[in-house]
């Protein structure tokens, strides 16, 4: 069954800025400095959790997200620090000419937390991050790769059954979507499950694209247990054995989540 984060906007809000407190902040700080002269740039903001832990820092954030309605709790969750000019959130596509010449080279850290499996042409959208970055500067992607056992994000299915089953969104499309209809999932359920079946990113080849975009890993972490499941599943955090991430096919079916930071080269 659907979680209460997926309904609950303060729920998920806490546990987007409790998951960056502990897990995406310090990993970024392990290779860059946070302090009150970063300037951070999150794309795919929801309502802003993950930015808070760096807002904390006195960090300068913008929050862009293609949903207005997330743009419209950041501002409210978030309205102290909007007041204070330390943090903007857009509704706005950073593919539009008038984001990149308002925002082209401007920020020191661009955050992408579970977003890039929902990105369309992922080949295309990471360089054009790049653009955004300034001397020196570093992306974050923190992602479940596609054949990890809920990388489908079937989590969000209102059925007992359809909700906890994993792996079953590895099938063939119209299986899959068949599946899904067959027990009763909404068409928008379907639809956005749909989506995250066309956008499938895996581990390799996320590195790929890395590598073909002019980039370079600056630093990696693959989990056994990702770090936001102790709110979905009650299961405590777990770093992935690291000879593991050397074995491409059982990395990819074991490996939950994975944190990359990324530079140009």
């Amino acid at each position: 069954m659907a979680l209460i984060q997926h309904t609950n906007i303060q729920v998920r809000f806490d546990q987007q800025a409790d998951n960056s407190t502990h897990y995406v902040l310090p990993f970024i700080e392990s290779t860059h400095v946070i302090d009150a002269t970063t300037r951070v740039m999150e794309v795919g903001c929801s309502e802003g959790g993950v930015l808070r832990p760096f807002l904390e820092r006195g960090c300068t954030c913008l929050g862009v997200d293609l949903e207005q309605n997330r743009i419209d709790n950041a501002n409210r969750l978030l309205a102290d620090e909007v007041a204070k000019g330390k943090a903007t959130f857009v509704c706005q596509n950073i593919y539009e000419a008038a984001f990149v010449a308002r925002y082209e080279h401007s920020f020191d850290i661009i955050i992408l937390k579970d977003v890039i499996e929902h990105v369309p042409e992922q080949e295309k959208f990471i360089p054009h991050l790049m653009r955004f970055l300034k001397p020196g500067g570093q992306i974050f992607f923190g992602f479940p790769p596609w054949y990890m056992p809920f990388g489908g994000h079937q989590q969000v299915c209102a059925g007992k059954l359809t909700s906890k089953l994993p792996y079953y969104h590895i099938l063939p499309r119209p299986l899959y979507l068949g599946f899904l209809k067959m027990m009763g999932e909404s068409p928008t359920t379907i639809r956005t499950l749909a989506e995250i079946w066309d956008t499938s990113i895996t581990i390799g080849q996320f590195e790929k694209y890395v590598k073909r975009a002019g980039l370079k890993v600056i630093h990696k972490q693959h989990y056994l247990i990702n770090p936001i499941y102790k709110f979905k599943f009650g299961l405590q955090p777990r770093k992935q054995a690291a000879f593991v991430g050397y074995i491409p096919f059982l990395r990819n079916f074991i490996t939950t989540c994975v944190y990359y930071t990324v530079a140009p080269l």
